[in-house]
């Protein structure tokens, strides 16, 4: 079964983001979306044929994480933004436990800023690991190294180039400030009650 493209285009006219970087933005989705398939076909293929064990069919292997993380974190990316944002609910247990766990909401704010303004390629990503009730602020290297196993991302950040430099050129910390702008926290709180 095939992967469909999801259409964000409700984000266009999001302050801070301009029409031409979000299509362009869409357009380098779509691409995941595209190669996630293809490389899902191909290694298919392989297995049929009896090819499972070639260094072919290793590349593949690995090339597919790479792509399907690039589309799912694409889409959270996306999904994490409305245009206007939505404000935290401050009674809310994500608030709470952002209260409990970083001091506050300002120091976890500054912990995910400063994150994001690393020097490198990347996704920012709060995420919750349910067993241990934590969350963390961690910075997922290109797509495929970094994650945290078994947790969940609730706020995903692209710091890729791609994400910014039409709009804000090496300006970084502008950009993230227009995200913070964006951010939908009633979708970020429901993936950490999901």
């Amino acid at each position: 079964m095939a992967y469909e493209a999801k259409n964000f285009e409700s984000l266009l006219g999001a302050e801070g983001f301009s029409d031409q970087l979000l299509q362009n933005h869409f357009t380098l989705y779509k691409g995941y979306v595209t190669n996630t398939n293809k490389v899902s076909d191909l290694l298919s293929a392989l297995v049929k044929e009896g090819k499972a064990g070639t260094p072919e069919y290793a590349e593949l292997k690995r090339r597919f994480g790479w792509e399907f993380n690039g589309l799912r974190l694409h889409e959270l990316y996306f999904g994490n933004m409305k245009k206007g944002g939505e404000a935290i609910q401050k009674g809310s247990k994500l608030a709470g436990l952002i209260g409990e766990q970083f001091g506050s909401y300002e120091n976890w704010e500054a912990d995910f800023r400063g994150t994001s303004a690393m020097r490198g390629v990347g996704w920012v990503v709060l995420c919750y690991d349910r067993i241990g009730n934590r969350l963390f602020n961690v910075w997922v290297n290109e797509h495929d190294a970094g994650h945290l196993t078994g947790a969940v991302p609730l706020l995903v950040l692209d710091v890729f180039e791609h994400a910014f430099m039409l709009d804000y050129g090496l300006k970084r910390a502008d950009y993230i400030a227009a995200f913070f702008k964006a951010i939908d926290w009633s979708t970020v709180t429901s993936r950490f009650e999901g």
